[in-house]
């Protein structure tokens, strides 16, 4: 059986400062813009190790787009960092307008996601990003599971075109995949085999479906499947279709609100392809609030207690 301790944790921010350092250093072109959050965001070692890529603009998210959108225009690969929930939260129209419908190349570092922010409340716990994200036509969203997958995903992005949204979170978390692990922009990952139930996951919480899933081994003998679908736009609709085949039912497990997320664009691929009964792992239509982050994925029912329960529900809900 999982367990936390087992595992090494570091802050998915920190994959992405260290990914932003080796995509700078592969490619001058690669620039770090940032809205006063430099150590937070952990542009601060991109800064050390690349002075002449990286600008600082104060509290301006709006400009942050702006800014960036300019300088993508004349061949810059520009990472543009603050927490999510002012960036792309407030700048969301600049975002939609400057980076997605003029197709401009610029990334969105989205620092400080979820309620694991923990004492920062409610105004600084961004659960609504990848909904608002997700539909803007052009826009890719990725969000890796552990830091070592924010490193190899940053380094990724950077060598790939178009306007990109990258979520990551605050608070440590466990590292489940190796340097050797593959990873492929849209292509989901299956963590463990299982045909009874199919648990979709993305980001800090694919490590409480892989606990949750060999509890409910044991517990239940129910064998369940985790997908660590790290690729929310464009989704890997090819794994989707295949798990909800070979196991028949599906849970989503997300960071997020359950409405317009991760788990609503899974049910809109099998509602065209393949309908099963599926389950929603999420916030459920709430605000977050202040506290201790692992408190927090719990009280919102985020925990593998919660996952285990959705999960023997969705089992008895098979045909």
């Amino acid at each position: 059986m999982l367990k936390t301790q087992e595992f090494k944790q570091v802050p998915t921010r920190n994959g992405f400062g260290e990914g932003l350092i080796e995509a700078g250093t592969r490619n001058k072109n690669v620039i770090g813009i940032c809205a006063d959050l430099a150590e937070s965001t952990r542009m601060e070692g991109f800064k050390k190790a690349h002075p002449a890529q990286y600008f600082e603009i104060g509290v301006s998210e709006q400009m942050l787009v702006a800014l960036a959108g300019g300088l993508a225009a004349v061949g810059k690969i520009p990472w543009i960092a603050s927490y999510a929930m002012f960036n792309p939260g407030r700048s969301w129209e600049q975002v939609r307008t400057i980076m997605a419908l003029n197709e401009t190349n610029v990334k969105i570092a989205g620092a400080h996601a979820g309620v694991s922010v923990g004492p920062d409340g409610a105004t600084h716990q961004a659960i609504e990003d990848i909904a608002i994200m997700r539909v803007i036509p052009h826009m890719l969203v990725v969000v890796p599971c552990d830091s070592i997958q924010t490193k190899k995903a940053t380094i990724l992005l950077s060598e790939t075109w178009g306007p990109t949204y990258l979520r990551f979170g605050r608070d440590k978390s466990p590292i489940i995949t190796t340097e050797e692990t593959p990873f492929e922009l849209g292509k989901a990952q299956t963590f463990r085999e299982g045909d009874d139930v199919a648990i979709v996951a993305c980001g800090i919480l694919v490590y409480n479906a892989l606990v949750a899933a060999d509890e409910l081994a044991k517990e239940d003998g129910i064998e369940c499947r985790v997908i660590n679908n790290h690729t929310i736009k464009p989704m890997d609709e090819a794994a989707i279709v295949s798990a909800a085949q070979e196991c028949g039912t599906v849970v989503t497990v997300e960071e997020h609100q359950i409405h317009g997320g991760m788990g609503s664009r899974v049910a809109e691929i099998l509602a065209q392809r393949h309908p099963v009964p599926i389950e929603f792992v999420g916030v459920d239509d709430r605000f977050g609030q202040s506290g201790d982050p692992a408190e927090l994925i719990e009280y919102y029912g985020m925990g593998a207690s919660s996952i285990k329960d959705a999960a023997r529900r969705a089992f008895k809900r098979k045909g």
